[in-house]
């Protein structure tokens, strides 16, 4: 019986943790993107970032990628909120809802937003790159992220026929 699994439980004490980690990296991402811009050569020195340094350039492409950062936290929400509410109604014992349904196509539209912010990411990040210090990001076009969108519209639409 669904009920009494124990993966149950477990994805709804991570979902939670997730959901805590996700408003707290925004809280650092903005305390860091504050600081370079009100207390900028404070923070550049703690950071060990000498006025001279080849990474003074690079500084307006990294709040950008920053600033993108923090429009992705509410959209991590809007997803873990929506898969938190998907594991009570399995726990519960009626998944097949059309209220799932409705979840799943909005995970889908979400994971849309994000695939099109890391490619924006992704950009500004090679646009800032230089051959002589390079800068590595996980951002971009990715195959796997594509695919889990797909697979949200696809699944939105397989939900309500399951019963």
């Amino acid at each position: 019986m669904v009920k009494h699994s124990s993966a149950l439980p477990l994805a709804w004490v991570t979902l939670r943790t997730l959901i805590v980690l996700n408003w707290l990296f925004g809280a650092a991402i903005l305390a860091l993107l504050v600081a370079t811009i009100v207390a900028e050569q404070w923070t550049f020195t703690a950071l060990g970032i000498s006025p001279s340094s080849w990474m003074r350039p690079m500084m307006h492409g990294l709040r950008a990628i920053a600033a993108l950062g923090l429009v992705a936290i509410p959209l991590n929400h809007a997803i873990l909120k929506r898969l938190l509410e998907i594991v009570d109604t399995v726990r519960s014992g009626d998944p097949f809802v059309a209220p799932n349904a409705d979840r799943l196509q909005a995970i889908a539209w979400v994971l849309l937003a994000l695939q099109l912010l890391s490619l924006v990411i992704g950009g500004i990040g090679k646009a800032i790159s230089t051959p002589a210090h390079p800068l590595h990001l996980d951002a971009g076009f990715s195959t796997t992220g594509w695919l889990a969108v797909i697979l949200m519209f696809v699944l939105a639409r397989v939900l309500p026929k399951g019963r």
